[in-house]
């Protein structure tokens, strides 16, 4: 009995239309970030869908060893001109507090600049707060305190400390929830501040998305200046994290001084437990061995470098390192003048600061783990212009197309940096 040619052609199209299916419907799994509270934005599941890259979002580079893309410079910030020249006003005062880590600082700040501003009243600097009790720290041990007020002063007023007859212990304390709208502010918090004249707010997370929502409408200037154009690192260790990108780009030489971001890390994925989400291809998080042959596949020569932001190495990361043998934590490549005090801290507040801005300004981000780290780091990315941030996915066959796992955050443009720049 002969074979007919037209149906092995059909069998073959029908099994390669559900493997792209699966693949679809996998990284449309990744930003869709269920609503967790503050301190839980771990706990979510990625998207993933194969997402094919338009508009010349971005462009490979040929002959570099490897899937790079060029960067994108087209994008510039929109709030200048749409910022109002309302005289500033300041009746009282609001405070806050920083806590968690630099992911969830942005928007710490930006809510409170949002709320200070809608309220006519004085922003004071914040202190940061670590995970651990006691552990406190001045602003301007992290972020540059000049840089913000004067970025901040055509919007609000922002002074470094509470006048001596304030007190703290008489101020109310606000729940607010993160991207606050004006509207909120009014019906919620303005009668508040009203009756008791300073208070202080702290900013709680429904929900750790950050895609733009048809319901927002339009993106307030203040929250995209204060979220994009106010928070930069102190001089000295803005300077460590420049050493450091340095040495991995020294490192990087033969290609162009191009490395990868890898946020892997070994005490979040123990407590995620990565497994299958039911979907072809998709898991809520991804180990170094999955991160290691996704990045093989791609066609990342194994003379790549990669930097993790695992605190410490670990053995479960030598099958990474056997691959790309230029994968590096921080210990190996920091400044040696400054590890015992940004290094050999008790507080993790540093590494973990260190880790956002690495991954900000790599040339690409690979996201081991989803969450609000991720999402902000994406956010900064768009602003930067540097757009190749990969989905992890399990590959089933030989190789990939690094195009096809773009996060959707930007090959859709579903970002709320989106809503910043234009």
């Amino acid at each position: 009995m002969g074979v007919d040619l037209r149906q092995v052609v059909a069998g073959i199209l029908t099994i390669t239309m559900f493997v792209m299916l699966g693949q679809m419907l996998h990284r449309d799994y990744f930003d869709s970030l269920q609503e967790k509270a503050q301190g839980d934005a771990h706990d979510i599941e990625f998207e993933g869908s194969r997402v094919s890259v338009k508009d010349s979002l971005v462009g490979a580079l040929e002959g570099s060893k490897g899937p790079w893309m060029d960067d994108n410079n087209d994008l510039n910030p929109c709030w200048p001109t749409l910022l109002s020249d309302e005289a500033v006003s300041s009746k009282g005062y609001v405070t806050f507090s920083l806590t968690n880590g630099p992911e969830y600082h942005i928007s710490q700040i930006t809510d409170a600049v949002m709320v200070a501003k809608h309220l006519g009243a004085t922003l004071v600097l914040p202190d940061i707060r670590g995970s651990k009790p006691g552990d406190e720290r001045n602003f301007e041990d992290i972020y540059d305190a000049d840089k913000l007020i004067k970025s901040l002063e055509k919007v609000i007023k922002v002074v470094k400390q509470l006048p001596e007859e304030v007190s703290l212990r008489d101020m109310a304390i606000i729940k607010v929830p993160t991207r606050v709208t004006e509207d909120y502010i009014k019906e919620n918090i303005d009668p508040i501040f009203k009756s008791k004249g300073n208070i202080q707010v702290a900013t709680y997370f429904p929900s750790v998305n950050l895609r733009k929502s048809s319901q927002d409408g339009e993106t307030d200037p203040v929250a995209c200046l204060a979220m994009f154009g106010s928070l930069e690192l102190q001089p000295e260790l803005n300077a460590v994290v420049e050493s450091m990108v340095e040495r991995l780009r020294t490192h990087s030489r033969k290609l162009g001084g191009r490395f990868i971001a890898a946020d892997l890390r070994i005490d979040l994925l123990e407590k995620k437990h990565c497994h299958s989400t039911g979907v072809v291809g998709s898991k809520t998080c991804y180990n170094a061995q999955e991160i290691a042959l996704f990045l093989r596949k791609l066609g990342f020569a194994g003379d790549t470098t990669i930097y993790l932001t695992q605190p410490r190495w670990d053995s479960s990361l030598n099958i990474l390192k056997d691959i790309f043998p230029k994968t590096f934590t921080k210990e190996a490549i920091f400044p040696a003048s400054k590890k015992s005090k940004y290094l050999e801290s008790e507080s993790s507040e540093y590494e973990n600061v260190i880790d956002f801005y690495i991954s900000s300004r790599s040339d690409v981000f690979v996201p081991a783990i989803s969450g609000l780290f991720y999402a902000n780091i994406v956010g900064k990315r768009i602003a930067l212009g540097k757009p190749q941030v990969l989905v992890p996915a399990e590959i089933s066959e030989t190789s990939g197309l690094a195009t096809d796992f773009i996060s959707p955050y930007i090959s859709k443009k579903n970002h709320l940096a989106y809503s910043c720049f234009c």
